[in-house]
């Protein structure tokens, strides 16, 4: 992922700082200019940067704070408040609702996959019980029409366009009334873009949106833009009201931290992210979830949501059982894996838990990663069920290791690299032993009567320690306060 070489640069500024006997003034400006570094290399605003400094130093007054308070702690939620507040316009964004017409118009420059992405948005509210439909307002790009009405074909949408009106107003305005006429309550309008900012271009913008009258404007945001973001994302701001961001091609590896400094140009939050060419490659952006996950720190309640999701209903209490329990097995992992399948990459699921940063499982590699389990399986295939079953690696010998791999037709590296794997992943899954898990609905009702007694019977012995005991629990919580906790379920696994 474009932000997981951010994600480990800070969670490294933050583990040094950690790591000091004592947290000194040089220390406490040794992190800070390490994470201002990072942010910069990443193409974020160097005034945004040099406001999150201040504001870092404002709240970590060393003489201030009293003898015996966990400065690293009160260091660390600091730097993930003033990234979320980066990443946080503080208003939500207009809100869709399923039986009432509403429309959505998307804007952006060519080249940044806004006919995507406008495929991707209606296929996700499609899944989400909606009636959407796709209307082609872009007469400037020679061949949108036809990639708009092969994508919306294939997510079985309908959708309007024109080969012979060269007016997109007017192409608008019929799209949009008729999909009213139609019960439709998701009329997505895709605009024009043009190879740079031009007159042209905002003129046609605020004219589709003053015969449309959308109740969204959305602003499409290549992620790869650099420092070149805020002034952009500013000037679709002025040209037309942008009430929410999606930034695409985050699957990249461009620095990708410019589209950050799109919140802050257009005051309006991030909405969605795309994480790849395929349809289903669009997740839902939620800010301290997302801050989380880029220090290393997981995202608990969205692992658990995957895991509802995607693992059939009467699996589900044996799963987490198994993973509360911290035992993992060669069947278990052929069982996620099919599960991950469905889930995404295996570094977006993982990168949730606590203490793995999306550093050590970068993205972009879905195809391979994909292909990878696919021949893992296979080779699982030809194992017995005792070796299947069996939590104790060295019961695979040298003979039984050959014996797998000429049934399964693979090389005998293949079959140590599977194992390897297995190693890695059940010591991943061992990190997790004695949490208790809630269940589907638990969830939200955990997080708004959060507690110290709720907290301590939900972490397991060895994070609660970590973090100095009930002592350092009560006072973790009265710095962050309850409704943060619980966005910051996932962040409870100690210092990294």
């Amino acid at each position: 992922m474009v932000l997981a070489q951010l994600g480990g640069s800070i969670s490294r500024a933050l583990a040094q700082m950690s790591n000091a006997t004592v947290i000194d003034e040089k220390v406490l400006n040794d992190c800070l200019n390490e994470i201002s570094r990072a942010l910069l290399q990443a193409d974020v605003q160097f005034k945004m940067v040099r406001d999150m400094q201040t504001n870092i130093k404002r709240i970590v007054n060393l003489e201030a704070l009293a003898a015996g308070t966990n400065k690293r702690r009160i260091m660390q939620q600091a730097v993930f408040t003033e990234l979320c507040n980066m990443l946080d316009p503080g208003k939500p964004s207009f809100t869709p609702k399923k039986g009432k017409p509403s429309v959505v118009m998307f804007v952006g420059l060519q080249g940044s996959g806004k006919t995507t992405t406008c495929t991707k948005y209606a296929y996700y509210h499609q899944r989400k019980g909606f009636k959407p439909a796709l209307v082609c307002a872009d007469t400037f790009r020679a061949g949108a029409f036809d990639q708009l009405k092969q994508n919306a074909t294939k997510a079985k949408i309908p959708f309007y366009g024109s080969y012979m009106e060269s007016d997109p107003v007017k192409i608008a305005v019929e799209g949009v009334e008729r999909f009213k006429k139609e019960n439709c309550d998701l009329i997505i309008v895709d605009t024009s873009g043009r190879h740079k900012q031009e007159a042209a271009l905002f003129e046609e913008m605020r004219q589709v949106s003053e015969a449309t009258k959308p109740d969204l404007v959305i602003f499409v945001m290549d992620s790869s833009i650099g420092q070149a973001a805020f002034d952009q994302a500013q000037a679709f701001k002025q040209s037309a009201s942008v009430g929410a961001v999606i930034i695409t091609k985050m699957d990249g590896h461009a620095k990708g931290g410019g589209a950050l400094s799109a919140v802050a140009a257009t005051k309006s939050p991030v909405i969605f992210i795309g994480t790849g060419e395929h349809i289903d490659e669009f997740e839902v952006f939620d800010v301290k979830p997302f801050v989380s996950c880029l220090l290393g720190m997981g995202d608990w309640s969205g692992f658990m949501d995957k895991i509802h999701e995607v693992v059939p209903t009467d699996q589900q209490p044996e799963l987490l059982q198994k993973l509360s329990e911290g035992s993992f097995t060669l069947r278990l992992m052929y069982e996620q894996f099919q599960n991950i399948l469905k889930m995404g990459p295996i570094g977006q699921v993982f990168s949730m838990l606590p203490g793995f940063s999306a550093e050590l499982m970068p993205k972009g590699h879905e195809k391979e990663s994909q292909a990878k389990i696919k021949r893992y399986m296979t080779m699982m295939d030809s194992m017995t069920d005792a070796e299947l079953d069996s939590t104790n690696p060295k019961l695979m010998t040298e003979s039984r290791i050959i014996r797998t791999a000429r049934g399964s037709g693979r090389p005998v590296r293949d079959v140590m690299d599977m194992l390897e794997e297995y190693k890695r992943l059940a010591k991943i899954w061992g990190k997790m032993k004695g949490l208790k898990i809630p269940k589907k609905g638990e969830m939200s009702a955990l997080s708004r009567n959060m507690n110290v007694q709720h907290m301590s019977k939900v972490l397991p012995p060895q994070m609660l320690k970590q973090i100095g005991g009930m002592g350092g629990l009560q006072s973790l919580m009265k710095q962050m306060g309850s409704k943060e906790m619980s966005g910051m379920f996932g962040g409870m696994g100690g210092d990294r």
